[in-house]
């Protein structure tokens, strides 16, 4: 102990002697170990730490394989849901539970909350209990018992101050009251964190035993030591027996631990970064590692000195190993305060949909993290100088003139071995953010089919408590949109249920008349959308063939239907569709033939990265539906007429809720923001990359052109031209960055593989991107290396040939 603290002490008298040369080497390894800090803290608050569930590692969503949707990730109707529940054996429990929106009035301003319609067995599934109140029991899963619901902590304070007595009290939602049975915690939010409210899932016997109606999800808690493959061989028979005698459609079941299911679309692009900030970690490192070589060489006679007194070579090691450690720790230290400065930039800028993203912070467990780093950093950059330094020739290091060993050719490998590093990891990190950002671009410029601008959107659901006949809502968004239609500004309005398709949109199978019910291949769903007239020209989708939907299309009238270009092309090649029919499902009295009047242009509903579905437009007056979404065309900046439109529906019903008004730019933008965080933080990390780099080239160079100072003068002396030796200089850098970029190009194509799955639109190994990276990077190199080599062929040779 004596001995280390000898070390530390003699450590720290010798960085302080160096201040300039101490606070650049604390800088470069804060930025690196910052960087670090503040991506594994959001590593640890997503994928690390654990739910705030009891026995959280057995809680699995159960979900439906439905090959006819193309969709792994499909809901149940509530009898297979208890068919699953009862005949299981691998479960403690399961909850069935279908997301939902609700009118909430009574308290300001209409407002709509998202909630959840479950069984009372979700609680104990989770193993959470309210922190006010109780949870449901089965008797409040009966119609006329359920006027109940449980608040979530966040409603419970925006909405309600927070008062522990609103237990007990009615609130109003859907214009029908509900007493408040209980609050959750705060860390509670199921299935989403935007998820505010649960009431009992009350059914009536005819949807109990609705086999058909898909529209509930299921979580389950496994029984202890059951796996996940396990309780699949269990389910999967049941699966099977279902469809054998209900569906014959190939529907099977696929099993999600619930900690997978909410990490899972971003797990792919936090690992990446991660590893991306650990090779701006070790470039930083390579460049301290390149400074502690250049100091040592002018510590050569120190160290030689205390050899030849009768130190060993572990001592000297241990001593050098001692001042990287305590540079390091400094290091992680400033790094630690940059991270907490960096995690709330980083919050900002990431997209809403991360989950847990605002539970981010330093814990202990980041602490361990940073220590961890600081110290092997410390250990990484320092023992090649500390080997190197310990191990001086000691006739020619106590020489006056001597320059020592560590100044020749060995010293100078390493250091060129680790520019050489340095530029091949800055080119695989500048590779990844040049893919990003192209594929970005092409987000940017993608046709999605109509168009964005001056577009408005709001949606609105009516309460079926309070609107329970078709003609009620029909009459209601008729007179929505004549009101609309007349605010001035406003060029055009159209609704329809669903701008965009989720994973599972409400769809089903169908039949065209004249051919056999599909199977196999063509045993396709479809999505159902009910859509007004003018809608789509309001989108500027463009009308391929018939017409659209106008005042004959109501109800009442002979049901038509409208077919986007992917169904015509994949059902109708070559052919007219106009005229023919079919019908969803199969042919059957009760159920009509549909005619298709129109066919329009493709819209991308699924997203960019997934490919346009066959689609089903039906009009509104005959496919009545309580929620549509409204775009309006306006003629200049769209988020301006927000609060004209929001008054226009409650001119009709100052109790309705309007919720989700964005212009549509705001909605793309917010499609793309996962992108969009993706190609800045690889951006930035690919930026700081590229600064180390050629900071760590200037430096080997004009390291080089001190040490050869004599050996140049010489040269000049003996008639060699400036050119000469500039090329010299040159040449001896570029063959660095060459052998680098060699390297780096290599690991590129192995390292943008890993990050397929965030681009769009560009290939993992894009010959352009590459080409382009190779250049930019040889183009810094040549910069960085030309100043020292500039000054290399201003040298005088008569000064250079006293130089020593």
């Amino acid at each position: 102990m004596e001995t280390l603290i000898q070390d530390l002490r003699y450590a720290i008298r010798m960085l302080l002697k160096k201040p300039s040369f101490t606070a650049i080497v604390v800088l470069a390894l804060a930025i690196g170990i910052g960087a670090n800090t503040a991506i594994f803290s959001v590593v640890n608050a997503i994928l690390l730490r654990p739910l705030p569930y009891k026995h959280f590692e057995r809680i699995t969503m159960i979900w439906m394989d439905n090959p006819k949707l193309g969709v792994a990730e499909d809901w149940h109707s509530y009898p297979n849901y208890i068919d699953y529940k009862d005949q299981n054996q691998v479960f403690e429990d399961m909850a069935a539970f279908n997301d939902r929106s609700f009118n909430l009035t009574g308290t300001g301003d209409p407002a709509r909350v998202v909630g959840v319609w479950t069984t009372a067995s979700l609680f104990s599934v989770l193993g959470v209990e309210p922190m006010l109140g109780r949870a449901f029991t089965e008797e409040e899963e009966e119609p006329g018992k359920d006027l109940v619901v449980i608040l979530s902590n966040g409603l419970w304070q925006r909405r309600f101050g927070g008062d522990p007595g609103i237990v007990g009290q009615p609130i109003n939602m859907n214009g029908v009251n509900r007493t408040v049975l209980g609050v959750m915690p705060a860390s509670f939010a199921f299935p989403e964190k935007k998820t505010e409210l649960w009431i009992p899932l009350a059914l009536t016997p005819e949807r109990k035993q609705a086999r058909t109606l898909i529209s509930y999800k299921a979580v389950g808690r496994l029984k202890p030591g059951v796996t996940l493959e396990q309780a699949s061989a269990d389910l999967g028979p049941i699966a099977k027996r279902i469809d054998d005698e209900y569906f014959q459609s190939g529907y099977g079941i696929n099993l999600v631990k619930l900690h997978s299911q909410e990490t899972g679309k971003v797990r792919p692009a936090l690992l990446i970064l991660l590893g991306a900030v650990a090779f701006v970690l070790l470039i930083a490192c390579a460049n301290v590692a390149n400074l502690l070589l250049a100091r040592a060489a002018m510590r050569e006679k120190e160290v030689a000195i205390r050899l030849a007194l009768g130190a060993g070579r572990l001592r000297i090691v241990r001593q050098l190993l001692t001042e990287s450690a305590l540079l390091a720790v400094a290091g992680g230290g400033v790094g630690l305060l940059l991270a907490v400065w960096g995690l709330d930039a980083l919050v900002a800028l990431s997209p809403a949909d991360i989950p847990r993203l605002d539970q981010t912070g330093i814990d202990g467990r980041v602490l361990a993290f940073t220590l961890a780093v600081s110290l092997l950093t410390g250990l990484v950059f320092g023992l090649a100088p500390a080997l190197q330094a310990s191990k001086p020739d000691l006739n020619d290091s106590l020489k006056e003139s001597g320059r020592g060993s560590t100044s020749g050719k060995s010293a100078m490998r390493i250091r060129s071995l680790l520019v050489v590093s340095e530029i091949a990891l800055s080119l695989v990190l500048l590779v990844g953010a040049g893919l990003l950002i192209r594929s970005f671009m092409r987000l940017q410029q993608f046709d999605l089919g109509f168009n964005a601008d001056n577009l408005l959107t709001m949606r609105v659901q009516l309460p079926g408590s309070k609107y329970r006949e078709g003609k009620q809502v029909a009459s209601f968004y008729q007179q929505l949109l004549e009101r609309l239609g007349t605010v001035p500004g406003v060029h055009s309005v159209g609704a329809i249920s669903d701008i965009f398709l989720t994973d599972t949109p409400n769809s089903t199978g169908f039949t065209i008349e004249g051919r056999p019910v599909a199977v196999g291949a063509e045993a396709i769903e479809v999505p159902l959308d009910s859509v007004s007239p003018g809608y789509f020209k309001v989108m500027g989708i463009p009308l391929l063939r018939g017409r659209e939907f106008d005042d004959r299309d109501v109800d009442g009238a002979p049901p038509v239907a409208i077919i986007n270009e992917t169904f015509l092309r994949r059902f109708f090649p070559g052919e007219d569709p106009i005229g023919k029919r079919y019908v969803y499902g199969g042919p059957d009295p009760q159920n009509p033939w549909i005619t298709i009047v129109g066919v329009v242009g493709d819209m991308r509903r699924t997203g960019f990265d997934r490919p346009v579905r066959p689609e089903t437009f039906l009009p509104e007056a005959q496919a009545t539906a309580n929620a549509l979404t409204i775009v309006a065309r306006t003629a200049n900046d769209p988020a301006s007429f927000a609060t004209a439109l929001r008054n226009e529906v409650w001119a009709i019903d100052k109790d309705q809720s309007v919720y989700d008004i964005k212009t549509m730019h705001e909605t793309l933008s917010e499609m793309r923001s996962q992108r969009r965080f993706n190609m800045l933080l690889f951006g930035i990390f690919a930026a700081v990359a590229l600064t180390l780099a050629a900071v760590g080239i200037y430096g080997v160079i004009s390291y080089s052109v001190t040490q050869r100072t004599h050996e140049i003068g010489i040269r000049i002396a003996l008639g060699a031209e400036k050119s000469d030796v500039l090329g010299l200089i040159v040449g001896q850098a570029m063959t660095l960055a060459g052998i680098g970029i060699t390297i780096g190009i290599a690991g590129s194509l192995i390292f943008t593989r890993l990050m397929a799955g965030l681009l769009y639109g560009v290939s993992a190994t894009d010959p352009a991107t590459f080409g382009v990276i190779a250049v930019l990077l040889a183009g810094v190199a040549l910069v960085a290396c030309y100043i020292p080599a500039r000054r290399a062929a201003r040298v005088d040779p008569m000064v250079a040939l006293r130089y020593e």
